[in-house]
């Protein structure tokens, strides 16, 4: 008989009581539903932290092979500051006159050690500079996030709210100036408004010069100093340290921040017309409680799904916003050694930022399962 089919029929015989006649009983039986192949959140995380690894080993290979398009590192680092013997002496002992496959190699094998080379300048591991200017930038991206959601969601709700109306109008003027106005030029307006004009808030640097002594004495500091002050417990640095985030973090949350309340705004009408919504509408709940309670959430997973993308936008951002207000971070490090064509250092500053974006989209995917289990099939 075959497994699958949808109906049984079974031949009931006059022995033993049967049902006289020997009439035919069929007896109807569901289809069995064939589990789903590929599901579970377990499956779906594994997968999804396996994918990190070839996505960082292409990313490392593109970022080595377009360096060396310009040739060797030393050449462009030190070219016209030596003499042609000494040129040729130095890219000697560094190795550069080898194949650029054995390079390659190599390069695999130290960053596989942790050894991502010596930067040309200023003589300094590249390792060490990840190390100290690394948490510069991540906490100049979290206090971005902070203000692309405080900006996005409420604003996005509210553009929902009066649909077609005049302060919808302004909200989506508004959004398309946040995302389509330059941060370096946007940084340049609010140091001018804020800093030269009310004098309200500093102009550069992640804290004070009374503020950098006071973290100097923190044993194993993490390099956020946003954290740092909060170990310490000292309320006058924490101020200074928020004061001098306030304006780079504004100038580079409000470029995702205007993406997000765009993208609130359309999937929150969208759910709005949804039939459970219509219906608990038609049992008095309230527009407002309508939008917070039942469609925000579904609203948000769109928001999730494409902050991965918007980290790398913001992490590409940072390296305007912090040359704009001279941020002690990773983006500032590398257009300073751009300038000085320290390739060394700029191809590790680049890979270490691939390689946080491949991280936080591995996050990002874990939450967006966690939130729509749909994710995970």
């Amino acid at each position: 008989m075959d497994a699958e089919s949808d109906y049984v029929t079974t031949e009931s015989k006059e022995a033993g009581g049967g049902d006289e006649g020997g009439e035919s009983v069929v007896v109807e039986n569901k289809p069995k539903e064939k589990k789903r192949k590929g599901g579970g959140l377990s499956r779906y995380i594994l997968i999804r932290f396996l994918l990190i690894f070839p996505t960082i080993f292409i990313l490392v290979t593109l970022v080595f092979f377009l360096m060396r398009a310009t040739g060797d590192p030393i050449t462009a680092a030190l070219g016209g500051r030596l003499t042609p013997s000494q040129l040729q002496e130095r890219i000697a002992e560094a190795g550069y006159d080898r194949p650029l496959i054995v390079q390659y190699g190599d390069y695999l094998w130290g960053v596989l050690h942790g050894d991502f080379g010596t930067t040309f300048t200023d003589h300094r591991p590249v390792l060490d500079i990840l190390k100290l200017y690394g948490a510069g930038t991540l906490e100049l991206v979290l206090f971005s996030l902070i203000v692309a959601f405080a900006i996005g969601i409420p604003l996005g709700m509210l553009a929902a709210r009066y649909r077609d109306r005049w302060p919808d109008a302004v909200l989506r003027i508004f959004a398309i100036l946040a995302y389509a106005t330059p941060v370096f030029f946007l940084g340049l307006i609010l140091k001018l408004i804020f800093s030269v004009n009310l004098g309200i808030l500093p102009t550069s640097g992640r804290v004070s010069s009374q503020g950098e002594l006071t973290m100097s004495k923190i044993t194993n500091p993490s390099g956020l100093y946003f954290l740092d002050a909060l170990r310490l417990g000292d309320t006058a640095l924490l101020s200074d340290v928020l004061q001098h985030a306030v304006l780079p973090a504004i100038a580079l949350g409000l470029l995702t921040g205007g993406v997000f309340l765009r993208l609130v705004r359309t999937n929150l009408i969208g759910t709005l017309e949804q039939p459970y919504i219509e219906s608990a509408r038609s049992r008095g709940v309230g527009e407002n409680r309508l939008a917070r309670k039942h469609a925000l959430r579904p609203a948000l997973i769109p928001v999730i799904t494409v902050m991965g993308m918007q980290i790398a936008m913001s992490l590409g951002g940072a390296v305007l916003t912090e040359t704009t207000f001279e941020w002690g971070g990773l983006g500032y490090q590398l257009s300073q050694y751009m300038q000085a064509r320290d390739y060394v250092a700029v191809q590790g500053i680049v890979m270490m930022m691939a390689v946080i974006v491949a991280a936080v989209n591995f996050i990002v995917d874990i939450i967006a399962a966690l939130i729509d289990p749909r994710v995970r099939y």
